[in-house]
């Protein structure tokens, strides 16, 4: 048996016990062999737990799980409990998420468990600050209901979409902060021009990490790639999320279309079944291979999700070339479902719509199931815009967008479901 053979026998076997099962039915198994090993009635010895691999993050210098925990939403203390048993210290939250009550689970953790502080390196956000008044009551806020008197990577610029807001001020602020102790690395979030912002990011020293949209999508664009370069290249540290690459399903009107769509889910599915991935699995894995990135973050809410992606990162197999070819050849059949997040290609001819906005809004409502999220993001827009969404002639936008999104069909679905 080769050892490229065994990787892949452990792997199957811990999907089949820790993602389908539950991390006590792991423990209780290992637990029962080592048993069987010994004397008869010789307790079982407490197997180690295997940790999740770590990277540095770029000039932080700092070890990270290859999986970040994505706290979205209140947090269960199961979920913390059992991801830092298994090594995943990286925690991602913000200000906004839950209206805070993602930062206030975690803060009750952290009361409860104040020995465990040590072991955790948690990253928030800030919220729509435009002074750095405002980030500093946004920090302030954050540090409050995490419990904690520092933050070890503070997201002080969210979702950019230019650098704009990349000023001298926000620069000292940031300074200032790592200065008082109260941040110890500084970064920012994008989801949208994500080439132009991580290209121009690679040229300021004072950036340590930033987290972008990534995927096996955006693999196949060589801006992005480009862009990836530079970054790591400047040494700082890359955070990959929104792995499963979701889109926009067709519907009734596009029968034709969603058929063929349908199809190549099967494909895909069936050849990742074989290989003993789940497709969620293998979207992940793709990222994870990527050695320039440090962490993948996966919003993980329930303890069976949590041990289905840990047994991703515990997996020491790499996707092989017609796994790549696959996921390339799926993205290529259904990319015209797919926002890239190019908004400086539409949205100058949307006549003021915020495109992309929209689209990912209505992904967290179609792919994510996630109506809060969507509603929320929808009503960021603002409301002379809403009023005139279904009147603008979206044909110039479709015209140029890279995947031919149906723009004006998938905005008018949007207004329908979120308005």
């Amino acid at each position: 048996m080769s050892r490229q053979d065994d990787k892949r026998i452990n792997r199957r076997n811990f999907l089949k016990t820790a993602g389908l099962v539950g991390v006590g039915s792991v423990i209780a198994a290992a637990k029962a062999n080592a048993a069987e090993a010994n004397e008869p009635n010789a307790p079982a010895a407490q197997p180690p737990i295997q940790k999740v691999p770590k990277r540095k993050l770029g000039k932080t210098g700092v070890e990270v799980s290859v999986l970040s925990l994505g706290l979205g939403r209140p947090a269960e203390p199961a979920v913390l409990r059992q991801s830092l048993d298994w090594g995943i210290n990286h925690w991602d939250t913000s200000l906004a998420a839950g209206n805070g009550t993602s930062e206030q689970s975690i803060g009750e953790f952290i009361a409860k468990n104040p020995d465990r502080r040590k072991d955790i390196f948690l990253v928030t956000k800030e919220n729509k600050s435009k002074t750095p008044d405002d980030l500093e009551k946004c920090l302030q806020t954050s540090l409050k209901q995490l419990n904690t008197n520092y933050i070890d990577l503070y997201f002080g610029v969210y979702m950019v979409n230019d650098m704009v807001r990349f000023t001298d001020d926000i620069k000292n602020w940031a300074q200032n902060a790592k200065k008082k102790g109260v941040i110890k690395h500084f970064g920012f979030t994008t989801h949208e021009n994500m080439p132009q912002c991580l290209m121009a990011a690679s040229k300021l020293d004072w950036i340590d990490a930033i987290m972008m949209k990534y995927d096996f999508r955006l693999m196949q664009d060589k801006q992005m790639q480009d862009a990836i370069d530079a970054c790591h290249k400047a040494d700082i540290g890359l955070i990959a999320m929104k792995t499963q690459s979701m889109r926009q399903r067709r519907g009734p009107a596009d029968a034709n279309a969603a058929a063929a769509e349908a199809e190549a889910d099967k494909k895909m599915l069936a050849h990742f079944l074989e290989k003993g991935y789940t497709e969620g699995q293998a979207k992940i894995k793709a990222v994870m291979d990527d050695q320039r990135i440090s962490t993948v973050c996966s919003s993980m809410t329930s303890t069976t999700l949590l041990m289905t992606n840990i047994a991703v990162a515990l997996d020491k197999t790499k996707l092989a070339a017609d796994d790549m070819d696959m996921l390339k050849q799926y993205a290529q059949a259904t990319c015209s479902g797919y926002c890239a997040g190019c908004a400086h290609i539409c949205e100058p001819v949307a006549l003021g719509v915020p495109v992309s906005d929209i689209m990912r809004a209505l992904m967290y409502h179609d792919s994510y199931g996630d109506v809060a999220q969507a509603k929320a993001t929808f009503a960021e827009i603002p409301a002379d815009v809403k009023q005139r969404l279904l009147s603008v002639d979206y044909g110039a936008a479709e015209h140029v967008c890279p995947n031919r999104m149906p723009i004006g069909k998938l905005i008018a679905d949007a207004a329908a479901k979120l308005a």
